[in-house]
């Protein structure tokens, strides 16, 4: 057998000579002024060398024109293979591409957006299906038939997510809707939890906010209280001077808004003045021509002349 044939790393003497061959294909590939300095080759392999090219496009910082040249077995004429725009070491490229399930952050909704829900998203788990309820020869089916009898109330049937009217007193439909459960899917234990870390993170004892506050929210007239279990640690602020208005806040939450921080003290009451100085009074310096009088300063004058 015949041993394999080894690439040369050594660039071939007509390829690598082919400077202005490789910068013409550069030059016709590219917007005219924008192929730079000759920046080096690389051998591909027998007869093949690539001429690397600055660019000078605007918006391509680092890129290189890369023009690959070659010739034949024992030909003299070096002949152009591609020519393409590639990043350099220093290339400026943009960021990998993500899936925009994994792109998307709370807040980036707008309004008509919608935003498809995971079959398995663990943050939500079935709710009331009737899949769980006994069969109707069951005895604990028998036992509810006779209480929901006794009580003067039919069993609906189907599930709740699938009742179109309010359902019967006594239904399971009915229990399922006092509980909150006559939905497809409702919260998770997963789902619960991560929401009240978010909130806590975002409104929690830990910020800064909650830091310099002079009270936490529990004590805060401002707070609205919240139904279910999340209710035992989080409300939703009513002031609209706070940074968390209209936010779920922590109970351990502040900030300078507090209801009972402080008593807005009354504006202090100026004295009223002994000498108005916001008044001015005339005084005229000689009488009005239809008057013989004297003013009083004259008067004054003439009767210090007199005595003297």
């Amino acid at each position: 057998m015949k041993a394999a044939t080894r690439r040369s790393r050594t660039p071939d003497r007509l390829c690598a000579e082919a400077v202005d061959l490789a910068r013409a294909a550069a030059e016709e590939a590219a917007a005219p002024g924008v192929v730079g300095e000759h920046e080096g080759m690389l051998s591909e392999g027998d007869r093949v060398v690539t001429h690397y090219f600055a660019c000078g496009e605007l918006g391509y910082r680092g890129w290189r024109w890369a023009v690959t040249v070659a010739r034949a077995s024992r030909a003299k004429i070096v002949t152009v293979d591609e020519a393409v725009l590639l990043p350099g070491p220093d290339a400026i490229l943009a960021p990998e591409w993500v899936p925009w399930s994994e792109r998307l952050r709370p807040g980036d909704m707008g309004p008509g957006d919608l935003l498809p829900t995971d079959a398995e998203d663990l943050r939500l788990e079935p709710g009331f299906s009737g899949e769980d309820a006994p069969p109707p020869n069951s005895p604990v089916s028998g036992e509810f038939a006779e209480l929901a009898e006794a009580e003067d109330a039919d069993v609906t049937e189907g599930t709740p997510a699938h009742q179109a009217t309010a359902p019967a007193r006594g239904s399971i439909a009915a229990v399922a809707e006092e509980l909150g459960m006559r939905r497809a899917r409702v919260l998770s234990r997963y789902g619960l939890h991560t929401a009240a870390d978010r909130w806590e993170e975002a409104f929690g004892a830990k910020t800064p906010m909650a830091q310099a506050a002079p009270a936490s929210c529990v004590s805060c007239g401002f707070l609205t209280p919240i139904g279910g279990s999340l209710g035992q640690a989080f409300g939703v602020c009513a002031n609209e001077f706070s940074p968390a208005d209209g936010r779920v806040v922590s109970l351990s939450y502040g900030c300078g808004g507090h209801s009972e921080a402080a008593v807005m003290p009354r504006p202090p009451q100026p004295a009223p003045p002994r000498i108005d100085e916001t008044r001015v009074d005339p005084f005229p310096l000689r009488p009005a021509p239809d008057s013989g009088s004297v003013p009083a300063t004259e008067d004054a004058s003439s009767a210090d002349l007199g005595h003297s």
